[in-house]
């Protein structure tokens, strides 16, 4: 992060806990139930949000050589994305074009050709049909009209977009905006490599997932045992930029970093920061890494979702802990890592998640209240009206 707003973003933080104030977003807000339980709404929503516009699919750690590769279906389109021999990115609908056969099973891993399981017609990593079975009883076709069809991707400060439309277009300027990008910019993303992986299934829409990223007013009662020991409750900061947004949760450790001088301060020793990424996308920096959280709906419905997390680690970090083991050291504060994230998000956010859900289904409220301590709930839910082309909620004095 550019030293400068660093520098501005902690001392509101140091502002807040001595004046024991948090950010104000000038009043309530209440969305309607149907927010979160319409299956009109959703529809609207899958239409808009994941199908018909740009998806960050993950980090350039995850295709870390030439000819890896890995796969994505939960947007509605199967899609194989790889890494070329000279080292581009592309993407392609992970669709056979002899009869529509899903083509690579596999997750992810290394290859430059991938074969259909069904008649086992061959593609290169540049989506190109290099060959079919017994050519000669199935029949001449134009090899170069039977390519995997290629989709609009772009790799920039780390990730990895695509659109899941052939004619889609990604444009950074209108997605992130200059501020957003030139933060981006002085952030080292793009040397993050993948560590691990985990799925969280639950019975919730899929933006109460988002919800629950998006203030830290609930720490000293749902967490007041894991993440409020480390974390101050109901401080931080907020800033949007476009359909985006950025949170920064407070440290318990800006504590003694503010007894140091100001050159020593750093943003994810005092803090960290939550970036909002529209429509569906979490990402949290950390000294180590960053966590890359992917919210989708499942079963075409509002009511189950699923929250992909990615851990990435910078390099060093990695081979520290390889160190260690060569060492006979065990233990592994990766692996700490991968089970404080579940317990605090899967085992405490998404289960009274869920349970706001089951609340919402039984018709018993009318709406939910976001409090002027809240305002990044209030910029994601009048962002995603504003998209979908709703009035925004207003702000009700309080």
């Amino acid at each position: 992060m550019i030293r400068d707003e660093q520098i501005r973003i902690l001392k509101g933080l140091i502002n807040h806990l001595d004046s024991k104030t948090n950010v104000d977003a000038g009043g309530i807000m209440k969305a309607p139930a149907d927010t979160y339980t319409s299956q009109e709404r959703f529809d609207r929503e899958w239409d808009s949000f994941f199908l018909n516009h740009p998806q960050i699919i993950g980090m350039s750690g995850d295709l870390p050589k030439n000819n890896s590769f890995f796969t994505t279906e939960e947007f509605g389109k199967p899609i194989l994305a790889t890494r070329n021999d000279k080292g581009e990115y592309k993407a392609y609908a992970n669709i056979c074009s002899h009869r529509g056969v899903i083509v690579e099973g596999e997750k992810r891993g290394e290859k430059s050709r991938f074969s259909c399981p069904f008649h086992g017609w061959t593609y290169s990593n540049e989506g190109s049909l290099v060959g079919y079975p017994k050519s000669d009883q199935f029949g001449k076709i134009d090899k170069d009209c039977y390519g995997l069809k290629e989709l609009p991707t772009l790799e920039k400060y780390g990730f990895l977009w695509v659109h899941p439309s052939e004619k889609g277009d990604i444009n950074l300027n209108e997605l992130l905006g200059s501020k957003l990008i030139e933060e981006f910019s002085s952030w080292n993303f793009e040397e993050l490599v993948l560590g691990n992986e985990e799925n969280y299934v639950t019975d919730m829409n899929w933006k109460l997932a988002i919800d629950t990223f998006g203030e830290t007013y609930h720490f000293s009662v749902l967490h007041k045992d894991t993440l409020f020991q480390s974390f101050h409750g109901n401080c931080q900061m907020f800033d949007s930029f476009k359909r985006n947004g950025r949170l920064i949760l407070c440290k318990r450790d800006i504590d003694e970093m503010r007894k140091l001088p100001e050159a020593e301060w750093n943003i994810c020793t005092g803090s960290l920061p939550v970036y909002y990424l529209f429509p569906n996308i979490i990402f949290m920096p950390t000294n180590e890494g960053a966590f890359l959280v992917k919210e989708y709906p499942l079963e075409n419905s509002p009511h189950k979702s699923v929250s992909q997390i990615s851990f990435y680690f910078y390099p060093h970090v990695l081979e520290y802990v390889e160190n260690q083991k060569r060492s006979g050291i065990e233990e592994s504060p990766l692996e700490e890592q991968y089970v404080g994230f579940a317990e605090v998000i899967r085992d405490e956010d998404y289960v009274v998640a869920a349970s706001s859900h089951k609340g919402l289904l039984s018709g018993s409220l009318d709406y939910l209240t976001y409090g002027k301590n809240e305002p990044a709930l209030h910029h994601y839910h009048n962002t995603y009206r504003e998209a979908l082309g709703l009035q925004s909620l207003p702000l009700i004095e309080a």
